[in-house]
């Protein structure tokens, strides 16, 4: 069988690489198996981009009818993903730093880093600059959930707390405890309030 891309009902461009068998079951051999799960890496993190998904479970390979069933599956050869490995998988995700265990003190799921928290923190103030809201307070929900879809929509919480603490590092972020919660004050690059 002659191994082909295979553009998923959402438009992702799945690589040649998901057409061969093997490269569904983790690999005995070391070299084998680092190359194979890189490349899950880097389809997991493209995916997850191109459909705005921030969390993948090791559950997803076990059930169907999830966000992730294109990825995990090849239903034209009959494959999927088995829990031992898209365990395995998260846990080298997590060791480069591209996804942290979300929630905390559990290996079952993830936050993926498509963005790194760094690369969401610059996001984060340029959105800030560019609708003028430097030196206002925000709420956490006026930034995931603001009226006119952001590339901040639907940025979980943990992502975006790592991203206001960055810019807190340099000055360009204060959170700031409100009424409804948690609030975040942002500054101009200078640093100067």
């Amino acid at each position: 069988m002659a191994l082909s891309t295979h553009t998923t009902t959402t438009g992702f461009l799945l690589p040649s690489i998901h057409s061969a068998p093997p490269f569904f079951t983790q690999q005995p051999h070391p070299t084998s198996l680092s190359i194979a799960t890189e490349q899950w890496i880097q389809i997991i993190l493209k995916y997850s981009r191109h459909r705005r998904l921030f969390t993948i479970r090791v559950e997803d390979s076990e059930t169907t009818g999830h966000d992730w069933d294109e990825v995990l599956r090849n239903e034209r050869i009959n494959r999927k993903v088995l829990p031992s490995y898209l365990s395995y998988i998260l846990a080298q995700m997590v060791s480069q730093k591209l996804a942290a265990y979300e929630p905390p003190k559990q290996d079952r799921s993830v936050l993926i880093y498509w963005r790194l928290p760094e690369e969401w923190a610059e996001v984060l103030h340029e959105w800030v600059s560019s609708t003028g809201h430097l030196n206002t307070i925000m709420t956490f929900y006026e930034i995931t959930d603001p009226p006119i879809e952001s590339p901040l929509s639907g940025l979980p919480i943990p992502l975006l707390r790592q991203a206001i603490t960055i810019l807190s590092k340099t000055n360009r972020a204060q959170m700031i405890a409100i009424a409804d919660g948690e609030g975040v004050r942002f500054f101009p690059s200078t640093g100067k309030a």
